[in-house]
């Protein structure tokens, strides 16, 4: 295949060769051109960094939804129902789907897994993440309950957190009814969900502190101070963003050719927090939180040419110096997305076994 469309040299920087199959999925997208945010960088017009217009993010939306369908296949092995639930916060209910690995004893309970979808906050869905989510309910034969958050530029910041950490405490609430083991739950997340994940482990930390700029929505969704939300059994990070400065060594490196461009982070940056004040909070940037001791135990998983590489390594490293139980892998040869390329050579193979060290990590309560 990359033959036929021009490209034999295998792509190297910093000592990395890229796989060779990614190389030439980003042949052929750089052929019949991509969405904002991806290869081919913004593409529509309409839209520019630090204005989001709906008509492009509707765009974004429909080709992501196009683009999962065709590079994800689903495990039919996964018993799986959408609900709706009540959280804090505007609106009538939040959409959710759970997951059943099909097999389990009726009446058995497992381990949860709240799952949160990437898609720069601004785009994807249920349907986005449901070949995902199949393999990690298969793999780990957790029981896992995606959410579909609000999304900018209609809902930006704080409106993700309040969806995700209102459908985590939510799932602890009902975790009978649902087959989950009573406070067995973690939380999970792809590059924007990644984040949101490490915003809710953050928020529920033992003796976490909610300062008021984080907005009313949050303290909501974390209900009475008497109650505290319990922290999860493990986190699990895949090509986390943490960092909403965009200034690290992979941004600048890896920030065209790869998928995930620097222009697209910074679109959607501008529609989840245009207010640059609002960068530096635990939140939107866990990377840059004072205090990292005391969270849940992380899988932390990373791509060698991913712009948000260095970002999810440095985090890694700042929870084990802080005396947090982290497994962090880099798979150097991969690109932002891999989670859901099953369809690539390989790619199944490599997104399940990120699925089997988050599962490892969720039935032992640490990282193995």
């Amino acid at each position: 295949m990359l033959a036929a469309l021009g490209h034999r040299a295998p792509v190297r920087i910093q000592g990395r060769v890229l796989n060779r199959s990614v190389q030439a999925l980003l042949a052929l997208s750089e052929r019949i051109g991509s969405a904002p945010g991806t290869t081919s960088g913004s593409g529509s017009g309409s839209g520019s960094v630090g204005q989001f217009a709906l008509d492009d993010v509707g765009r974004m939306r429909s080709q992501m939804r196009l683009m999962a369908a065709l590079a994800m296949p689903r495990r039919r092995d996964v018993y799986a129902v959408d609900r709706d639930i009540p959280v804090p916060g505007p609106g009538d209910a939040l959409p959710i789907r759970v997951y059943r690995r099909y097999g389990n004893p009726p009446g058995a309970l497992a381990p949860g897994i709240v799952y949160l979808h990437g898609g720069g906050w601004a785009t994807g869905d249920l349907d986005t993440h449901d070949g995902s989510c199949r393999l990690l309910a298969a793999v780990t034969g957790c029981v896992v309950v995606a959410v579909d958050y609000r999304l900018a530029p209609e809902h930006p910041y704080p409106a993700a957190v309040e969806d995700a950490l209102g459908a985590y405490r939510w799932v602890h609430g009902h975790a009978g009814e649902l087959g989950i083991t009573a406070g067995r739950v973690g939380v999970a997340g792809d590059s924007a969900g990644g984040n949101l994940a490490a915003a809710v482990a953050l928020l529920t930390r033992p003796g976490a502190e909610y300062p008021d700029a984080l907005g009313p929505g949050v303290h909501g969704a974390l209900g009475d101070r008497g109650v505290p939300v319990p922290p999860p059994v493990a986190q699990g990070l895949i090509y986390p963003a943490l960092d909403a400065h965009l200034d690290t060594e992979s941004v600048t490196r890896l920030g065209t050719g790869f998928f995930l461009t620097r222009e697209g982070m910074e679109l959607f940056r501008s529609a989840y927090v245009p207010d640059p004040a609002t960068w530096d909070l635990p939140t939107v940037s866990p990377l840059l939180a004072s205090d990292l001791s005391g969270l849940a135990p992380a899988v932390v998983v990373t791509a060698g040419f991913d712009p948000l590489r260095d970002e999810g390594n440095a985090y890694a490293e700042a929870m084990r110096a802080a005396g947090v139980d982290v497994v962090a892998r880099c798979y150097d040869d991969q690109v932002h997305g891999f989670f859901g390329m099953g369809v690539l050579p390989d790619g199944m193979t490599v997104a399940t076994e990120v699925c089997d060290a988050i599962g490892r990590a969720m039935r032992a309560g640490t990282p193995a």
